[in-house]
């Protein structure tokens, strides 16, 4: 695991004659080597992308080889310290290693023996390294690529299952209500998959009527329609090499469906009109209604074209599945609103928060955002549709109730004691609640690890 950007060791040693001969065994074994003959020099050098280790003897002027792993630890607690010590101080170095340093060594000691344990601690700090810039890197992607907002148990089970998913080459069926954002679940896999930098072809299947399905689907050669002699590519020759999004696919013509069933397992395509197939190199990910089981059993949908399709089925949850998640939702499309409508800021009205904590939202975070515009715009809540006027006042206080509960929980990664804090009610109290609405703390741990 050595390489030559962590293959660094400060050592620190008083005694001249020691450094000296040490440093000159480190550096023909390959290490890049800073000599310092105090620890304050040492530690002006530090900082907490430090690649390498640290060697430093226990016994030297001003601050000592005890006071600069308290030092290091406070800069990265993870930036290895091996500590050199005489005989006499071998209990204070034992004691050392309870708080954090990696190793000792007593004089007087083998080069051989410093060297293992320099190259052992440079294969730790390499691993720390390496695993904080996968970290950086998948939360700049997630920054940069990842508008599913959301810290419910539901949505952060979705983020996961899309970073499993994006980076395998298997078809997938995305099944959620109107308005759930399966279409940007599609995308985001697509995004994070290898075919990222290739074509990403989305196909309206219910605005395919059976005249033009064929023609729009699959091409056509010259001179083999009316009105044309002009070849055409189809939408799933375009899409070679990247990711086909069959939208609604449950709305597809039958008679449509069963040539599509043939592309799925041939991995062909023949244009109207073409002598012969074509092979296509593609991924299809297909979006559905909840209900397309049901359109399998009413006849209005293939069952051979399901089970070919929902081997890998991803679903996304509604949003009054998501607890607490509206209002996170909510701010982030006001923010937007904003940016868009010109507006620098805006009274958000008691009847607005009341609605986001009692809402059912059948139209999913579609309606959400709606929402979230309109309220933006300045529409007074008389003006925007039913405030769900069905539900009575203690129903409505018993939601908002759970949703503050639920959103304290997920903040506190299920952590009562932390959740005490901000909700400021008695611990059995709490406790009593969190029976009462049927909250799964086990599950909210699982989900914010």
């Amino acid at each position: 695991m050595l390489t030559p950007d962590n293959a660094r060791v400060m050592f620190v040693e008083d005694d001249e004659q020691l450094r000296l001969a040490m440093v000159q065994t480190l550096e023909l074994a390959g290490l890049d080597v800073l000599p310092f003959d105090r620890a304050a020099p040492a530690l002006a050098r530090l900082s907490p992308d430090f690649p390498g280790v640290i060697v430093s003897d226990i016994r030297m002027p001003g601050m000592d080889g005890l006071e600069l792993l308290a030092r290091v630890q406070a800069t990265d607690s993870d930036i290895p310290v091996i500590l050199v010590t005489g005989h006499g101080d071998v209990p204070m170095a034992v004691s050392a290693l309870h708080d954090g340093a990696f190793d000792f060594l007593a004089k007087p000691f083998a080069a051989d023996r410093l060297l293992v344990a320099i190259r052992r601690a440079l294969d730790r700090r390499a691993l720390v390294m390496e695993n904080r810039r996968l970290r950086a890197a998948a939360a700049a992607t997630a920054q940069e690529q990842s508008p599913l907002i959301g810290e419910s148990p539901p949505m952060v089970r979705l983020r996961a299952t899309i970073d499993q998913l994006a980076e395998t080459d298997v078809d997938i069926l995305v099944e959620g209500e109107t308005g759930t954002g399966k279409e940007l679940v599609a995308r985001l896999l697509h995004r994070r998959g290898r075919r990222r930098g290739r074509p990403f072809v989305a196909v309206n299947c219910a605005a395919l009527t059976e005249g033009i399905a064929e023609m729009e689907l699959f091409g056509h050669a010259a001179d083999s329609v009316p009105h044309t002699r002009l070849s055409r590519v189809g939408r799933i020759a375009s899409s070679s090499g990247g990711t086909l999004l069959l939208d609604e696919i449950d709305s597809m013509p039958l008679a449509m469906q069963a040539r599509l069933l043939r592309v799925l397992e041939e991995r062909e395509v023949q244009p109207i009109g073409a002598e012969y197939p074509e092979s296509v190199d593609l991924r299809i990910i297909a979006t559905a209604k909840a209900d397309v089981a049901t359109a399998v059993a009413e006849g209005r949908f293939r069952a051979d074209l399901y089970y070919r399709l929902a081997a890998m089925r991803l679903r996304v949850p509604a949003l009054r599945e998501c607890g607490s998640d509206a209002f996170l939702l909510f701010a982030a499309f006001v923010e937007e609103a904003k940016q868009q409508l010109g507006v620098s800021e805006i009274a958000l009205d008691p009847a607005v928060h009341a609605r986001l904590a009692s809402h059912d939202w059948p139209g999913n975070v579609r309606e959400l955002k709606n929402f979230a515009f309109e309220v933006t715009a300045g529409r007074s809540f008389a003006e925007l549709p039913e405030a769900d006027g069905r539900l009575d006042l203690p129903t409505r206080l018993a939601r908002f109730e759970e949703s503050l509960i639920r959103e304290a929980l997920v903040r506190s990664d299920g952590r009562v004691s932390r959740a005490l804090v901000q909700l400021g009610v008695p611990r059995k109290t709490l406790y009593d609640k969190i029976a009462r609405l049927g909250i799964d703390l086990a599950e909210i741990k699982r989900s914010r690890r």
